[in-house]
């Protein structure tokens, strides 16, 4: 089933599937005559007054009028002058979320961009194609060389990459600020980030849950009681999830208390779900927002100068997303610490079977320490960042493009640290010939573990059982390098 692109009910599970699993789109019939009507108003307004980036250059360059004789060239000039990306390209999927991001933007019927230039962009989405998109460039206020690239590639003048070539398209000089004047590659990439997140926090319950039986924890802090008393949605939320989890606890409490990886978890944990569905509810508006500068109002009969495109709101979001997700993940690296410690586990230490001295599980307690040092770098805000552009007129900036991108980069390095605790959670509970008895998720996320985890406990290199545990977390299959299979199947 194609996705209806209408300009107001875009979803960040329509951007994943489309992005990610190639759902074709399809263009919404009255969204279109909105977009008509849209770019007859903006023409003719522009014919009587002067409108930003129609009739005058942009930036500090706003006070100077276009010539009417170089109307016709100024639209390409605007774009070839803005496609200054450098970097690494974007992935094929930020490059299609950003596509059908702009799409859905432009059918809000706000910028006043042609509708052919709609048609384009879902054409290029269901025959495979996407733009050779440079990754920076952008600090909030518009992702104008990503856009520029875009439009470039539409109009013929970069190559697509994909299945094969579309023809170019005409884009008039009306066109050209319009479409560039949007944060799609960020709002497309924090949507994708976002989705990735928000299923590793659920699995995060879930890898919690079993450490906690490995070394016969309480639940009294998952108590529904507790959170009563303090009702913080996020905490009472994740209380309730472990509840559901283990179901009824038939092991006798080991302590009075536990260490805070799993006394405080709802409260931790629920900061990050909490962030999260924050973040989801701030895409939920960007999805499907007229944004654009100038924007056009077929209602009003008028053409505003504002500043809508200024993405605060979002960069805010995500930078307290992956604050919350630092301290959820340094919780799982304190439960790896039980994991590895007799004191809490009943077995030597680092979960070694063999004589003393051997090594057991240590080495991937550095391994998640590695990883959570990434964590804690990209944690910091983008706000912080300051700058001043454009002769002093364009005096601040969310940083949210830089934002987004970091967010996305926390989500594999949060992945090997819950892939750790993983693979000691299951180790330690087959060790003490323990197999969860609670719900059927549980049970089930413990036996496919066990399925694909080797069951070897001898000191053995442990990277394979890194990669089956990310892919155990994440849903995708992982390709193992042929010489780390050799590895695992040498003779002992």
């Amino acid at each position: 089933m194609a996705v209806v692109l209408d300009g107001t009910a875009l979803t960040g599970q329509d951007v994943v599937a489309i992005a990610v699993g190639r759902v074709p789109v399809s263009v919404d019939a009255l969204a279109r005559e909105r977009v008509r009507q849209a770019a007859a108003l903006a023409q003719d307004v522009s014919g009587q007054r002067q409108v930003y980036g129609r009739t005058t250059g942009v930036g500090a360059n706003r006070v100077i009028g276009v010539d009417q004789q170089d109307v016709p060239a100024f639209g390409r000039r605007l774009l070839r002058s803005h496609a200054g990306g450098t970097g690494p390209l974007i992935t094929e999927p930020e490059a299609r979320a950003m596509m059908v991001i702009r799409a859905n933007q432009l059918l809000a019927g706000h910028s006043g961009v042609s509708e052919h230039v709609v048609d384009a962009l879902a054409l290029a989405l269901n025959a495979g194609c996407y733009p050779q998109v440079h990754s920076v460039g952008a600090i909030g206020t518009g992702d104008l060389t990503a856009l520029a690239e875009l439009a470039l590639t539409l109009v013929g003048e970069l190559p697509w990459a994909g299945p094969h070539p579309l023809p170019p398209i005409e884009l008039a000089t009306s066109d050209a600020l319009a479409f560039l004047s949007s944060n799609a590659l960020t709002i497309g990439q924090a949507t994708l980030a976002q989705a990735r997140i928000s299923a590793l926090l659920d699995q995060t319950c879930t890898t919690a849950a079993l450490s906690l039986l490995a070394v016969d924890g309480s639940v009294e802090p998952f108590a529904e009681v507790v959170h009563q008393a303090r009702p913080h949605r996020g905490s009472g939320q994740v209380a309730q999830r472990v509840r559901t989890l283990l179901g009824e606890i038939r092991h006798v409490p080991a302590r009075v208390q536990d260490p805070f990886g799993l006394r405080c978890f709802p409260q931790v944990h629920g900061e990050a779900v909490d962030a999260v569905a924050a973040l989801d509810e701030v895409l939920a508006v960007e999805l499907n927002a007229g944004a654009e500068n100038p924007l056009v109002s077929v209602v009003d009969g008028d053409v505003f100068h504002h500043g809508g495109f200024h993405s605060i709101t979002l960069s805010l979001a995500l930078d307290r997303a992956r604050l919350a997700v630092l301290q959820t993940a340094q919780l799982s690296a304190g439960r790896l610490a039980m994991l590895c410690e007799p004191a809490y586990t009943g077995l030597r230490p680092f979960a070694a079977d063999e004589p003393t001295g051997s090594s057991g599980l240590m080495v991937i307690e550095y391994t998640a320490a590695a990883s959570l040092a990434s964590v804690r770098s990209m944690a910091m805000p983008a706000v912080l960042g300051h700058a001043t552009l454009s002769r002093g007129v364009e005096e601040h900036a969310s940083f949210s493009a830089q934002s987004a991108r970091m967010t996305g980069e926390v989500v594999p390095h949060y992945v090997i640290v819950l892939a750790c605790e993983l693979i000691a959670a299951v180790r330690v509970l087959r060790m003490r010939g323990l197999r969860p008895e609670g719900s059927q998720d549980l049970v089930a996320a413990f036996d496919n573990a066990v399925r694909t985890l080797p069951p070897e406990t001898e000191d053995r290199p442990l990277t394979m059982d890194l990669i089956t545990a990310s892919a155990l977390l994440t849903g995708e299959h992982t390709e193992v390098p042929d010489q780390l299979r050799r590895v695992a199947d040498s003779p002992r």
